[in-house]
């Protein structure tokens, strides 16, 4: 509809309604662009604005583009690292190497003192008394769960404490001051083998109440009566050439080495008193010898003989503590 929008007045006087609802505030056109202008900062007119979602798109889809378009920025957003997050110096680097390697190895010396004191031990042979299943300057990993919760076996390879001065006074090892110390410390946590020289390691023989004797008619060892067919003693040697004829008493064991005419075992400290004085009390037993570790070219598995000793009887009488 067209017409004069105020008839009271004159034409020529009239002006356009302001924008905005009658009875509102008159705007101000002294800065009025062109109608056809666009407007600053208005978005472009195939854009649209915030929030606004654009034809054909629903309300709620052009939310959530808008949501993840917030993440990507949000994942995509770099950090400035300031002064207090730069990295360490080379000094603070290396004091830090120190302190991480001081606590991996004081660990590992704890780790190997427990397993010195409750499971294992290394230990140094110094003769050939056990030939040939070890030699002199072999090394020999001990469990020291036998005895105790494991039992002691006849055939049993074990290390044990001098009983009764049989290697009489050992004679030590010259060592500087320094390196005195550093040998007693390895050695106390376990990562040296034991060689102060009162330890000896020779075979089972005779558990307690075993009657051990030497020899029959054709010169075998016999255990309870049962002859013993060895294969570990070394190749040439007797089982025997010293008669004995004794009985184990309680909580000792009857030990011999394999190289029986090198080998001052049980047989040479006894007092012809029955196996009481050259019997070793197991109390002084520091565990069963396991393997050889060293040389490395020599590593064997100490097995126990199982069939030397398949065909012995239990002892037809108590052990005896006299």
């Amino acid at each position: 509809m067209t017409g004069n929008p105020r008839p009271d007045l004159p034409e020529d006087v009239q002006e356009p309604m302001p924008h905005g609802p009658p009875g509102g505030t008159p705007v101000d056109r002294s800065g009025q662009v062109p109608a056809d202008a666009p407007a600053p900062d208005a978005p472009a007119a195939d854009v649209p604005a915030a929030g606004v979602p654009a034809a054909g798109v629903p309300a709620g889809a052009a939310h959530d583009d808008l949501e993840h378009d917030d993440e990507l920025e949000h994942e995509e957003t770099v950090y400035e690292i300031g002064p207090g997050d730069r990295r360490q110096g080379p000094g603070r680097a290396v004091l830090s190497a120190v302190k991480e390697a001081a606590i991996v190895v004081g660990m590992a010396l704890v780790l190997s003192l427990v397993v010195k004191t409750w499971l294992m031990q290394a230990f140094y042979i110094p003769s050939g008394s056990m030939e040939n299943t070890l030699v002199n300057g072999d090394r020999v990993i001990v469990s020291k769960l036998t005895p105790g919760p494991f039992a002691l076996q006849r055939g049993d390879v074990v290390v044990f404490e001098d009983p009764a001065n049989w290697l009489g006074e050992p004679v030590p090892v010259q060592r500087g001051p320094v390196g005195a110390a550093v040998h007693n410390t390895l050695t106390f946590v376990g990562l040296l083998p034991t060689d102060e020289g009162n330890h000896l390691i020779k075979r089972v023989i005779g558990l307690p109440g075993d009657h051990v004797v030497c020899c029959d008619d054709q010169h075998r060892i016999t255990v309870n009566g049962a002859p013993l067919n060895e294969p570990y003693i070394k190749p040439g040697d007797e089982p025997s050439r010293q008669e004995f004829d004794i009985t184990v008493p309680a909580g000792r064991v009857w030990v011999m080495g394999d190289h029986r005419s090198d080998s001052s075992d049980s047989r040479f400290h006894d007092n012809g008193d029955g196996g009481k004085t050259g019997s070793v009390p197991e109390s002084k037993i520091v565990g069963r010898a396991l393997s050889v570790v060293w040389p490395v070219a020599d590593w064997s598995w100490l097995s126990r003989p199982t069939a030397t000793f398949a065909k012995v009887p239990p002892p037809q009488t108590t052990a005896s503590g006299h």
